[in-house]
């Protein structure tokens, strides 16, 4: 199994320390982040993992290298200067290293307590869909929620950033296993949001749902990182 990180963003939220550190390096219980998320993509089985990656990505890869350690191959593509967005900087990584039919896309800032094998499961199990992505009754309880779910709990039925809605009560949890060819179809070069994609799937009904039970954490805010490193020392 194949998973693509999003590692690229400028970090805005977390400086000053994010002006010469990346937000993957950032420590986090004792160790870099990328250290517990590329320890949690092995344990769910995954081998084979590409970085996206842009603003200070020398630091990412002298410290994870060929990602040997964590028992996984790590690849990087970098978008360069100018940034292209989520799914622009995935069809950059495709251009850069083949993509597999199916793969998985998670942020670079997050740590989710779920099997991150289960959307691809999922989507090679359908073929009346694109893509599969996790989703979290949030309510919005931890960010903004911006999904709305089908009742049965298989379905994406609407995905809306920016929207107050209640039927939007799930959140993107933060990983959506997709068809290389969603990815193939966008022009090289130009900038797209994976936000974007995630819709336009949703308005086609051509994304299904994969809902997780527990909370998501991220680093990407002062108080997200706090979480996640009282959360990591409790399991120690």
């Amino acid at each position: 199994m194949q998973a693509v990180v999003l590692a690229g963003g400028l970090a805005t939220r977390m400086r000053p320390r994010t002006l010469t550190v990346p937000k993957a390096m950032l420590e986090v219980a004792g160790r870099p982040f990328v250290d517990w998320q590329l320890e949690r993509l092995a344990a769910c089985g995954f081998r084979d993992v590409v970085f996206c990656v842009a603003f200070l990505a020398e630091q990412i890869q002298e410290h994870v290298g060929d990602g040997s350690r964590f028992g996984v191959r790590v690849r990087y593509a970098n978008e360069g200067e100018k940034l292209l967005g989520t799914a622009g900087a995935i069809r950059a990584a495709h251009d850069q290293h083949p993509l597999e039919p199916t793969f998985l896309v998670t942020y670079g800032d997050s740590y989710l307590p779920f099997d991150y094998a289960e959307p691809l499961r999922i989507l090679a199990a359908h073929a009346d869909c694109d893509g599969v992505m996790s989703a979290y009754k949030n309510e919005g309880a931890w960010d903004a929620s911006n999904t709305q779910v089908s009742g049965d709990g298989t379905w994406i039925l609407r995905y809306e950033k920016g929207v107050k809605d209640p039927a939007l009560d799930h959140i993107d949890y933060g990983a959506t296993a997709l068809r290389r060819a969603v990815i193939e179809a966008l022009p090289l070069g130009t900038p797209h949001g994976l936000d974007a994609i995630q819709h336009d799937l949703a308005a086609r009904k051509r994304l299904r749902a994969c809902v997780a039970r527990e909370r998501f954490f991220e680093i990407g805010s002062p108080e997200g990182l706090a979480d996640l490193d009282s959360h990591l020392r409790s399991r120690a």
